[in-house]
């Protein structure tokens, strides 16, 4: 496949991203290694490997996720345009969770070993890659957060809103209607709700006109009405950097 010059990379014309300085983007052209696109399905990372390779997400959407001992699979969150995938197994040489494509995929490709180039010679871009891993660890110490302080409804609104959020600031979509290729037992086991008290909650959801959710898309009639529900003050979404 045609691989996209970081220059012309359509995810930096979007404000959730930081822009990078005309060095950055110089060391960045050097630092890709190429791209690859993947069919839904397609594992992209293994729990317990130690891939050579680190990714950007161009296009599409994925899950992270760990495997557990009766062979449940428990989604840990996911993955959208410009998340950075592979750092664990970069930084502590075998991943802890799985990835697969959930939707078609492309990705930029980076060596690992150019890594350690990275922290020694940018520091900004270092910085950048310890803010990813620490978003990272802060979404899910949220969702812990979530699961203690808050019902089934309100763990299922605050996980809609914020994807939503996300979504939308990654160009995809437009106000009120947004795709969500994910399945329901994918948001249940995010939340460690069950598929049938999930499927009850979306439905109840549905009749009070917050949201509605089906065929991949999510809708949120009223998103003022489902921060409320979700506990959340309306807030900009945090810009991020990019790699």
């Amino acid at each position: 496949m045609h691989a996209t010059d970081c220059r012309n990379c359509p995810l930096r014309d979007l404000e959730l991203f930081r822009d990078f300085s005309e060095e950055e983007l110089g060391f960045m052209e050097g630092f890709k290694a190429g791209e690859i696109s993947v069919d839904p399905g397609t594992t992209l990372l293994i729990e317990e490997s130690n891939s050579p390779q680190l990714y950007t997400v161009l296009s599409g959407m994925g899950v992270r996720y760990k495997t557990l001992e009766n062979g449940r699979r428990q989604v840990l969150n996911f993955i959208f345009p410009g998340d950075f995938v592979g750092l664990q197994a970069g930084v502590l040489g075998e991943m802890r969770h799985s990835v697969e494509a959930t939707t078609k995929m492309s990705l930029c490709i980076f060596r690992r070993d150019d890594l350690w180039r990275l922290f020694r010679t940018q520091p900004t871009l270092a910085y950048d890659v310890t803010w990813i891993s620490a978003a990272e660890e802060h979404f899910l110490g949220e969702t812990i957060a979530t699961l203690g302080q808050r019902d089934a409804t309100q763990r299922i609104a605050w996980a809609l809103y914020r994807v939503y959020q996300r979504i939308l600031a990654s160009g995809l979509g437009k106000k009120g209607k947004v795709p969500f290729p994910f399945r329901q037992q994918d948001l249940a086991d995010s939340l460690g709700l069950s598929l049938v008290h999930t499927n009850k909650v979306l439905a109840r959801m549905r009749l009070k006109s917050l949201l509605s959710w089906s065929d991949g898309v999510l809708c949120i009639d009223d998103v003022e009405a489902l921060a409320e529900v979700a506990l959340l003050d309306l807030e900009p979404i945090e810009q991020r950097p990019l790699l």
